[in-house]
């Protein structure tokens, strides 16, 4: 609901310096950092799409739909007024509203298409999205890169492809033959194991041919409401990978109980679930005892989404921040005028950007044009998904701490962004199952290492700072090897060089001189706004402008 006219004038006093809630803006054209990111990246084509999309979601009635998504959460009816089990989720119908202009806009199906720059045509559209409200990225991102492993099955492929990648959007609950458009969700991690999914205890039963029999719990399924579900089960040959669909071919429900919704700190508006098997039909893809190695094709996938997302909120953050800077006045300036606050919103900014250049770089590697490219999608995903995702929480905090006592309160944008800001760390695993994943492709995969070595010697000779940084990464990776206590810092290292060299290569040149002042020359400090003084703040401060 869009707020009526406020009264200002008050019998008690009069409302003044309050700043104006930002609607009705379009978050591509005001985002430069975005657009050229777009046309560097070979995605020209989808400028119109982008700019129609951005105009849409960044609406007064888009941003409504968001926050109600997000304050109203969803509700579990495992039983009807009868007694009878029927494993329901309600969602609001803001929810329901934000997935529909998700998935009608072709988020899920973009990548599919095969037009050059396709994948980055899909992370820019679901960079928008999250800033409007991120629980739906979630079930849009599971969906699409459902397809990476179904293809591997292609019977499954047939029958479920067409409306995965339909541009629609139908809730009902109701077997899927009977849907123009449905979505998948995914259940991998079990009470015991959680990121050690090879712990899992969950049984699968050959029926015959590909079908099998799931009996177990999963702890964490993400959208249970979902029409069919990627999941991982013990088959007699080991840990494999299954699709399990809601409804059996005959009609029927198939046996999968929500034992309960996790009640989360975050990405409220979307259910995660606690579910039992109890003797699900599944067909089984990829060979028995590849389970692992099945699932990773839309695990990679959802990585980079995971860190895309979080780069679209820090730009939001960032946006936020600076808007109300803009506006608000204290100690006779306004904010944005303070000496002190200038550089710590051109740092938000700063950070943002960086995000921003490595995630898009990342998905036109997904694009896979040539083996070099798929090489450095390899290693791309899993450096960006572990620090962009790591940058997000401080960064959230900062700009909430810009709006002081207003950032704290849940009537704003940047108390739910800052409650959502830990989560995409967690999912798809963690930071250290991301930075081991880095070091294990940096010593086996010769191609992995070549790519990213090319990619880093694209900026050397631009700046001193940065060429002495890499040459240290370059040292520590002959001298250290593959330490895995020291993973950690590899990968963080990698990650700023990576946004160092994009930004270097591709400017702005404020941007670019801020990055290597406050990250690489004098090493990185614990708080944003710790800049060097000299530096051009006005044109960055500038790029976050509505």
């Amino acid at each position: 609901m869009i707020a009526p006219e406020p009264i200002v004038d008050l019998p008690t006093h009069q409302v003044t310096n309050q700043v104006p809630p930002l609607l009705d803006y379009n978050l591509f054209e005001t985002d430069p950092g975005l657009q050229a990111a777009l046309e560097r990246e070979g995605t020209g084509w989808a400028r119109d799409q982008a700019s129609a999309f951005g105009a849409a979601i960044g609406s007064a009635e888009a941003i409504a739909l968001g926050e109600a998504a997000g304050r109203h959460t969803p509700q579990l009816h495992a039983f009807d007024r009868f007694g009878q089990r029927i494993d329901h989720v309600e969602f609001h119908p803001a929810y329901h509203a934000l997935m529909a202009r998700g998935l009608e806009a072709g988020i899920h199906s973009l990548p599919a298409t095969g037009r050059t720059g396709a994948f980055v045509a899909h992370a820019a559209l679901e960079y928008m999205l999250t800033q409007i409200e991120p629980g739906v990225c979630c079930p849009i991102t599971m969906t699409g890169a459902s397809l990476a492993v179904l293809r591997q099955a292609p019977d499954l492929f047939a029958e479920w492809g067409p409306r995965i990648l339909a541009n629609a959007y139908d809730p009902a609950s109701r077997p899927a033959g009977a849907k123009p458009a449905v979505t998948i969700g995914m259940a991998m991690t079990e009470k015991q194991g959680g990121s050690d999914v090879r712990a899992n205890t969950t049984l699968a039963k050959p029926l015959g041919g590909d079908l099998y029999e799931l009996t177990g719990h999963k702890w964490f399924c993400s959208a249970p409401m979902s029409d069919g579900f990627l999941t991982l089960a013990q088959a007699p040959g080991g840990l494999s990978c299954f699709f399990t669909p809601r409804w059996q071919p005959d009609g029927r429900r198939n046996p999968i109980f929500i034992q309960r919704l996790k009640d989360k700190l975050g990405n409220r508006s979307n259910a995660s679930a606690e579910i039992e098997y109890a003797g699900a039909l599944a067909w089984r893809i990829g060979e028995e005892g590849r389970g692992v190695a099945t699932i990773m094709a839309m695990v990679n996938q959802t990585r980079l989404d995971a860190a895309l997302v979080c780069a679209g909120m820090m730009r939001q953050c960032a946006v936020q921040a600076v808007h109300h800077a803009a506006h608000r006045r204290a100690f006779g300036k306004l904010l944005i005028e303070q000496p002190l606050m200038r550089p710590v919103l051109a740092d938000l900014i700063v950070e943002a950007e960086a995000a921003t250049a490595l995630v898009m770089r990342v998905a036109r590697a997904f694009d896979a044009s040539t083996p070099e490219e798929a090489a450095f999608a390899r290693i791309g995903a899993g450096i960006a998904k572990f620090w962009v995702t790591k940058r997000l929480p401080n960064l959230s905090y900062e700009a909430l701490e810009c709006l002081g006592g207003n950032g704290f309160v849940e009537e704003g944008p940047l108390a739910r962004f800052y409650r959502e800001a830990p989560v995409n760390a967690i999912w798809e695993g963690s930071g250290n199952v991301n930075a081991l994943d880095v070091l294990r492709a940096l010593g086996r995969e010769p191609a992995v290492r070549e790519a990213l070595r090319q990619e880093l010697a694209a900026a050397q000779g631009l700046d001193r700072h940065y060429d002495a940084f890499v040459a240290a990464i370059e040292a520590r990776l002959a001298d250290e090897g593959s330490q895995e206590a020291l993973a950690r810092r590899l990968v963080e290292d990698l990650a700023l060089a990576l946004e160092a060299s994009l930004l270097l290569r591709h400017g702005p040149q404020p941007v670019a001189e801020a990055f290597i002042a406050g990250r690489l020359a004098g090493g990185m400090r614990g708080c944003y706004g710790a800049l060097p003084a000299g530096l051009s703040l006005q044109p960055i401060l500038d790029r976050a402008r509505v």
